[in-house]
């Protein structure tokens, strides 16, 4: 054991730095570290110029009040009391339609609908800069050839000149984002583009779509749910089941009513989406203090690991 001890003792006594010595020779190259720092400052300044300006738009909006059920979410709600005496759990879904909604705005279906619908391929894919002075966007003509309104850009199969739904929808999301303050219940959507104005005008599609979704899937259930409950009617004599049947159709008749007079049926909007005057990509001045740290520090480095390299060499 004993041995052990002094041979390991040994090992560290042949490799102690002599930390003196290291500080002199990294401090003798101390041009050639400002050198390369200076040259990663250059490269940094020249990225963060070539960068171009991003612009963040957001929305911020509340669940709707006092919203009325629908669907199958009153049929269960208003059914469960009968149905529990015939022995059946008719149930009843615990997620409210703006969480379900705060599930469908960020769907792959409900984005690709979107782009679609609201013809924004061009605008998402193509676009090279925007120009401030006359507020119009610049495309790629290596990637959408604007006068023939074509894509041209070449790309290795699977993909295709034309970007597919899939593809879109990748970019899309990299462009929004959507966050939910879980104590106040307020919703953040929000939309980054080259563009200010575009950002602004997405995000109002999006929170328009999706009180647009909500209604029709609502009206959709209610309408579904009143057929049911309709053939139910003719199928039963007992007037106590009759008079609940006919309670659970004013119900879904609710429902269609009130889709038609609220437009903002299950996102109400707080604080709408303006044209931003600042942008919010890039930080020119952090990307040139971090890439000009990351120069420095790697200038040191390779110098002290060079200087290990020399004194195991001896």
């Amino acid at each position: 054991m004993k041995e052990n001890m002094s041979e390991l003792e040994q090992f560290f006594e042949r490799e102690e730095v002599d930390f003196r010595e290291l500080c002199s020779y990294v401090w003798s190259k101390k041009l050639w570290i400002i050198l390369v720092a200076g040259l990663f400052a250059v490269i940094s300044v020249i990225i963060a110029i070539s960068l171009p300006n991003k612009y963040t738009s957001e929305a911020l909006v509340v669940p709707a009040e006092n919203k009325a059920e629908g669907g199958v979410s009153a049929l269960a709600s208003q059914f469960g009391g009968l149905a529990s005496l015939a022995g059946i759990n008719v149930g009843s879904s615990s997620s409210t339609s703006s969480d379900l909604a705060f599930e469908i705005i960020q769907s792959r279906k409900f984005i690709g609908e979107f782009i679609t619908k609201r013809d924004i391929l061009v605008e998402l894919m193509a676009v090279d800069k925007w120009e401030q002075s006359s507020n119009t966007l610049v495309l790629d003509p290596e990637l959408y050839d604007a006068d023939k309104r074509e894509w041209v850009r070449k790309v290795k199969f699977p993909k295709k000149p034309k970007p597919s739904i899939q593809e879109a929808t990748k970019a899309f999301k990299k462009a929004f984002d959507i966050k939910k303050d879980d104590d106040t219940g307020l919703i953040t959507i929000s939309i980054e583009h080259l563009s200010p104005v575009v950002a602004k005008k997405w995000v109002d599609y999006l929170v328009e779509d999706i009180n647009s979704e909500m209604k029709e899937r609502d009206v959709s259930e209610a309408g579904k749910s009143m057929q049911f409950l309709t053939q139910q009617i003719e199928k039963t004599s007992v007037a106590e089941i009759k008079s609940v049947l006919f309670d659970l159709i004013e119900e879904q008749t609710k429902t269609i009513m009130f889709s038609e007079i609220r437009d903002e049926y299950v996102f109400k909007t707080v604080d709408p989406a303006i044209v931003p005057e600042e942008k919010s990509q890039p930080r020119r001045a952090l990307i040139c203090i971090a890439l000009t740290f990351l120069g420095l520090t790697g200038a040191i480095l390779f110098f002290i690991v060079r200087y290990f390299f020399k004194s195991n060499s001896k």
